[in-house]
């Protein structure tokens, strides 16, 4: 037991060692991210037009499962156009 103790102490001990030497380094990745993320958040819907009930719908592009890029421009004119997504498909939960 007390051998397990030590190992894990030890490890530990590497872990505190290891964030305090690369401190500078885990600011600018975090430094990094956060700014990656409020870019994102700001550009979200930049220059999009809002959407109107009963308006036709933006164009967009979607990539298939058969790997070809889809249009919605491409089916124009067409019957109607089903968009469906299944987020949890083929996963375990």
């Amino acid at each position: 037991m007390v051998g397990w103790w030590l190992n894990q102490s030890l490890i530990a001990l590497s872990a505190i060692q290891w964030f305090s030497t690369n401190v500078k380094l885990m600011k600018t990745v975090a430094l990094f991210f956060v700014g990656a993320s409020l870019l994102a958040w700001l550009s979200e819907g930049a220059g999009a037009a809002p959407l109107q009930v009963g308006g036709d719908a933006p164009d967009f592009a979607l990539r298939g499962s058969d790997g070809k890029t889809y249009r919605l421009s491409d089916f124009k004119g067409k019957r109607a156009v089903v968009v469906a997504w299944f987020p949890k498909a083929f996963t375990g939960g």
